[in-house]
C-alpha cells in the first residue's frame, strides 16, 4: 500500500514531471533527502518512464481515431499493432472484442490506408471512433483525493 505521503509526491511528479525536489519538499513539507530517497523507490517499481505529452495537432497529426477490433487471429494483428506506427496505445480488452487501439494519422487518406492493412488480418468486428476533443488527459492522481 502506498503511503499517503507517497502519494502527495507521485501528484506533483504526475502533473509535471520535471518539478525540482526541493520544490516537491517545499510544497509537501516532506525533507528533500526523503523525497529523493521515495523517488529512487518509486522508479524501481512505480515509475514505469517518464515521456512528455505531445499536441499531436501541433506536430502535423491531426487525427486520433480509436478502434475496437475483433479478429480470428490475434497473434498476427497484435505483431501488426506493436510494431505499426501509427499505433500509440494498445490494449488487450474483453466482452466480445479482442484489442482497443488509439492510432494517430496525419490524414484520412493516411487512416483508410491502415484500416484497409487491418482488414487483411481476417476482421471479424471493427469500430472507428473519432476523437473530436480531448476533454482530460493523462489527469489521474495529479490532484489531492479530498478535491474528488
Amino acid at each position: 500500500m502506498v503511503s499517503e505521503k507517497d502519494l502527495s509526491i507521485i501528484r506533483f511528479l504526475r502533473k509535471d514531471a520535471r518539478i525540482t525536489l526541493a520544490d516537491i519538499s517545499r510544497k509537501t513539507g516532506i525533507p528533500i533527502s526523503t523525497v529523493f530517497d521515495k523517488l529512487g523507490k518509486f522508479e524501481d517499481n512505480l515509475i514505469d518512464r517518464h515521456v512528455s505529452l505531445l499536441n499531436f495537432p501541433k506536430l502535423g497529426y491531426a487525427l486520433k481515431v480509436n478502434y475496437i477490433i475483433k479478429c480470428k487471429d490475434k497473434e498476427k494483428l497484435k505483431e501488426f499493432l506493436c510494431i505499426n506506427k501509427s499505433i500509440n496505445n494498445l490494449y488487450r480488452i474483453n466482452n466480445g472484442s479482442d484489442f482497443f487501439a488509439e492510432a494517430i494519422f496525419k490524414d484520412m487518406n493516411e487512416m483508410e490506408e491502415f484500416s484497409e492493412k487491418l482488414d487483411e488480418f481476417g476482421i471479424e468486428k471493427k469500430d472507428r471512433f473519432h476523437v473530436i476533443e480531448e476533454l482530460k488527459k493523462e489527469s489521474f492522481l495529479t490532484e489531492n483525493a479530498a478535491k474528488k
